[in-house]
């Protein structure tokens, strides 16, 4: 939030303009390739070094090392404030401005003053880096293989170990300590006591917001012995560790000035060196700053660029936070806006390669990427050893799961395709292998069975070819059941969430249902039904669905005792699990049973496994659909 204009409508105003029609009025432009051209308006030249490219919505000046965007350059050439630019921006438009607030003009202020202080802190601790203090510190950076040539771009600085020195400074130019602690830069003991210096004996990396004004600070200590080897600012009214991205608004002027046919990447690393690295070897990159990549910041991420690679250190800390950051882009993805990955080689990270290999090895080896849909599927295979059929099978039950965590309906149709589609290559039909063929009998009853089958649909009434969609369309009654009183007490599934996560409730039309409630489950207490409902909705389960379940749920009968509504909360409960443990062992035996046809296909001698599992599945069958809630509620479970 920008005062009283949101990013939202920030976008929407940029969105209705083009650059070079707003720019050109100022600056005379011509057509080159996909880019305009011109002369700098920030310095004489008789050479064009200045670039328009209304597919980024970007400018830069090579002469002056200015970029961004209309906003910006309404600022930079007719001296306006941020507020007067797009205000102008916005009539030109023709998109209405928000109602001011004056609760929210009051905040803007405060954010405002805070702003002031935290660039003055910069450059103190600028300032305070070449200073005697700043000795040790300087020689650090050196070790690192960053120059002194190089500190400005970042805006490196020192905190000295003084308890008090930036707050003693501060107070000199006007500062009060409250403002200090607002702003993040000091700490005020919960104690009492007087506030302190939050940063002291640390190299310090300023925080700049996609305009580039400093919001935050994070700061690495000299002492080996600190407790946080990385200590960054609290969330305060400027600063939003969720949404921020350290080196963002770098990252945004080297997208800017690649040539229109350069394709560069936007690269996630995970420390201030690494993003330092890349960007000096003209890689534009970003950190999340020790906390794992987050919702809001991937929608920043895709606002500049519709596949950010994701790099992650190769050890199992660097694993974790792939496996992490998957799991949370995953029901966010949409077509067009998606995450590849990549690795260093030989376990180091960006600034290791820089500073050993240099630049063009850096770049290279961040080139090797791979798409998302193969990372997850890489992921989910080596999860445990394939070495069963149960794992097998588990391993597809969690692919078709993850696939229907996608939002998007028609991507998660692609994407459960892909990752079955790799898991079937997992083991190939080997063309040497005896194949069960048929005589020439069995050849004339399949080919007079399928003869019989298309004679029937054929000759089928309407009413007849409604009924098999419908019943195509239906969900197994149990499962239904299950899911129904899933929605109306979600804590029902705690005792049974990992494999209702896995596995869902024994039909897939089901999958996308489960996976919600599991996921409502980790993220909240408690939710009303209601509250359900919407969640649902916005995540594509339409009322259709929702009434079919409703329908189908209502055909379970004896077999769904935990429907009823005079049983007690505590008995429902057990009753569901008791009835999701069956239809779990029922799911199971007609797996093993599938197997076993299909080993028969295979080799008519293995007929002798299948009729025992048969024999098991349908006892289990009936048990289901009768009145199994004996002893107490135990049921007779099959042997």
């Amino acid at each position: 939030m920008v005062g009283r204009f949101d990013e939202r409508f920030l976008e929407e105003v940029k969105s209705r303009l083009r650059p070079s029609d707003v720019i050109g009025r100022t600056v005379k432009l011509r057509k080159q390739g996909r880019e305009y051209v011109g002369l700098s308006p920030f310095n004489k030249e008789k050479t064009p070094s200045f670039y328009v490219n209304d597919d980024k919505g970007q400018f830069f000046d090579f002469s002056s090392g200015k970029t961004g965007d209309l906003i910006t350059f309404l600022q930079e050439t007719q001296r306006l404030t941020f507020a007067e630019a797009v205000e102008r921006l916005a009539a030109e438009a023709g998109v209405p401005l928000p109602a001011v607030d004056p609760r929210g003009a009051e905040q803007e202020k405060q954010r405002q003053g805070l702003a002031d202080w935290l660039e003055l802190a910069a450059q103190w601790f600028e300032a305070e880096l070449r200073r005697p203090p700043g000795r040790e510190a300087r020689a650090y950076l050196e070790k690192r293989g960053l120059p002194e040539k190089e500190w400005p771009r970042f805006r490196i600085g020192f905190s000295p170990p003084g308890r008090t020195a930036l707050k003693d400074y501060l107070i000199t130019k006007g500062a009060k300590p409250g403002e200090l602690v607002e702003a993040g830069l000091l700490i005020a003991p919960e104690e009492g006591g007087a506030p302190y210096d939050r940063f002291r004996d640390r190299i310090i990396f300023p925080i700049l917001d996609v305009r580039g004004r400093v919001v935050s600070f994070g700061g690495r200590a000299m002492d080996p012995q600190a407790r946080a080897k990385y200590l960054n600012g609290p969330e305060t009214v400027v600063f939003h560790k969720g949404h921020q991205l350290y080196g963002l608004s770098e990252a945004r002027k080297l997208l800017a000035a690649a040539k229109a046919d350069e394709d560069l990447p936007l690269v996630v690393v995970e420390g201030y060196m690494d993003v330092i690295a890349c960007q000096r070897a003209g890689v534009p990159a970003v950190a999340a700053m020790g906390t794992a990549l987050g919702e809001d910041q991937m929608e920043v991420l895709w606002r500049h660029h519709p596949e950010p690679t994701l790099c992650f250190d190769g050890d199992r800390a660097g694993r974790q936070a792939a496996a992490r950051a998957m799991d949370r882009a995953l029901p966010m993805l949409k077509p067009g806006k998606s995450f590849k990955f990549a690795i260093v080689e030989g376990g180091k990270d960006p600034d290791d390669v820089l500073r050993e290999q240099g630049p063009a090895v850096l770049k290279q080896q961040l080139s090797h990427t791979t798409p998302f849909a193969e990372a997850l599927f890489i992921r989910e295979r080596d999860a445990e050893p394939l070495d069963t059929p149960e794992r097998k099978t588990a391993l597809k039950v969690r692919l078709r799961k993850l696939a229907a965590t996608i939002a998007d309906g028609d991507l998660a149709a692609a994407y459960k395709e892909d990752l079955l589609g790799r898991f079937e290559a997992l083991s190939p039909r080997a063309s040497a292998a005896p194949v069960y063929e048929p005589g020439a009998a069995g050849r004339a009853l399949a080919k007079h069975g399928w003869a019989k089958r298309r004679a029937a649909l054929a000759g089928a009434t309407p009413e007849a070819k409604s009924a098999a969609q419908d019943l195509k369309q239906s969900v197994r009654p149990l499962a239904a059941a299950l899911a129904k009183a899933a929605l109306h007490d979600p804590a029902i599934i705690d005792d049974s969430i990992e494999l209702v996560g896995a596995r869902g409730f024994g039909d897939e039309k089901l999958d996308r249902i489960a996976q919600e409630l599991v996921q409502l489950r980790y993220e909240a207490d408690d939710a009303e039904f209601d509250v359900v409902l919407r969640r649902l909705r916005a995540r594509g389960v339409d009322d259709e669905m929702l009434a079919r379940m409703e329908r189908d749920a209502a055909k379970a009968g004896v077999a769904a005792p935990f429907l009823d509504p005079n049983a007690a909360r505590e008995r429902a409960r057990m009753l569901w699990r008791q009835a999701f443990e069956l239809l779990m062992q029922l799911e199971a035996l007609e797996r093993a049973v599938e197997g076993a046809l299909s080993d028969v296909a295979r080799d008519p001698s293995a007929i002798s496994t299948l009729a025992p599992l048969k024999a098991e599945r349908d006892h289990l069958r009936k048990l289901i659909n009768s009145d199994w809630t004996l002893d107490g509620g135990v049921p007779v479970l099959p042997h």
